[in-house]
């Protein structure tokens, strides 16, 4: 057998006795072909050179090697240096010296001790999320400062301003999110609807559901859930568009020819979504109200007329602009994030998930943030 894998060029482990020491003389093509002879010969040659203070291994005579002769190797060169022995390559051509080179690297690094139960680890977490956050607020603020900068360019040179694209992205976050908008708004119209029915009618109180449907739909509902739902569609979107550019190298292209990025890329998203969020606010908070109406009649037997002339007398149009006043802030909110995520991404898919997943979810948080805010503000001035 040894024979004929000689004449195949196969591999062959010889052993020569230099006194106290050994020399093992590796020949032959080490490669995973031949695995199962290559694994007895190593096996042999621990257990006769098991003994031995100094063994040299001369690699000078492989014809061939690939990863799985250079781990044997390697293998064979910490198992007989263990216990105080000196073991030793030599002979090792420049062709196959990187290779040995990097699987010496695999196992050698020595794990961290485990430390008991401290207040140290969650302490620096709770620092390096903090510091995270900060971090985030400065890139947020950054990003708001270079969109002002482009907002000023386009009001010196109006020429500059670049309409097609921004009716495109018009089109893509408003017109093509009208659907799944009035769809979503409708069903939540009809849920809040029939729910305020049916814990109203305990007290005999049916037609008050008319007033929450009215002030929680117009004021805050409506606007709060228009805002989510382009965060997780536009936002999400203008993430991965962002990233993508970003590792295949258009943004340092553009730079290259002189353009601006936040100019060409930045300033048409954020005026289209802008635009659309108040638009897409206006059409949901209609559907909502149409939902619940709906509901109102066939559920709770309010007929069409009395729940419009309930609708007249229970909201105004303090309600109304209070919404309409949210919409546009949620928008730049939500499009600025988008970007500085974006701009973020490294060269991996992964990157650009992680970093389109934060967008969505950090998006969602400060739309939420904000609308408390408002919330309190007009609460503070009385409307």
């Amino acid at each position: 057998m040894t024979q004929q894998m000689a004449l195949e060029g196969g591999p062959s482990l010889e052993r020569i006795a230099r006194g106290e020491g050994l020399a093992l003389c590796a020949s032959g093509s080490w490669t995973a072909r031949f695995a199962p002879a290559l694994e007895r010969l190593v096996a042999e040659a621990e257990q006769i050179a098991g003994s031995k203070s100094n063994v040299s291994i001369d690699v000078s005579g492989i014809a061939r090697l690939d990863t799985f002769g250079a781990w044997l190797i390697e293998r064979l060169r910490r198992n007989l240096g263990q216990d105080g022995a000196e073991a030793r390559i030599s002979g090792l051509s420049t062709n196959y010296a990187s290779l040995v080179d990097e699987v010496r690297q695999v196992g050698t690094a020595e794990l961290p001790p485990k430390s008991g139960l401290s207040l140290r680890a969650p302490i620096e977490r709770l620092g390096r999320t903090m510091y995270a956050f900060f971090d985030d607020i400065v890139a947020l603020i950054s990003m708001m400062g270079a969109v002002l900068a482009g907002l000023g360019r386009i009001v010196i040179r109006p020429t500059s301003f670049r309409l097609t694209s921004t009716v495109h992205h018009l089109e893509q976050v408003c017109w093509r999110a009208v659907p799944i908008i009035l769809l979503i708004t409708f069903l939540i119209g009809c849920i809040v609807a029939q729910q305020g029915i049916f814990h109203f009618r305990k007290f005999g109180a049916d037609v008050f559901v008319v007033d929450m449907l009215g002030v929680l739909v117009l004021r805050e509902l409506g606007v709060l859930l228009v805002a989510i739902m382009v965060a997780g569609r536009s936002g999400s979107a203008y993430t991965a568009e962002l990233g993508s550019m970003k590792m295949r190298e258009e943004i340092d292209a553009l730079r290259t020819m002189g353009f601006d990025p936040i100019d060409v890329l930045i300033v048409p998203r954020l005026i289209a979504l802008v635009l659309a969020v108040p638009i897409l606010t206006f059409l949901g908070a209609m559907a909502a109200l149409y939902g619940g109406g709906l509901v109102a009649w066939l559920y709770g037997g309010v007929d069409p007329e009395a729940f419009l002339l309930r609708l007249r007398d229970a909201i105004s149009i303090d309600h109304f602009t209070v919404g309409m006043i949210k919409a546009p802030v949620m928008a730049a909110v939500i499009g600025i994030v988008a970007c500085v995520e974006g701009l973020a991404v490294q060269g991996s898919a992964e990157s650009l998930g992680r970093h389109t997943t934060a967008s969505v979810v950090k998006s969602i948080f400060f739309v939420i943030v904000m609308d408390g805010v408002f919330a309190i503000f007009f609460a503070g001035i009385g409307i």
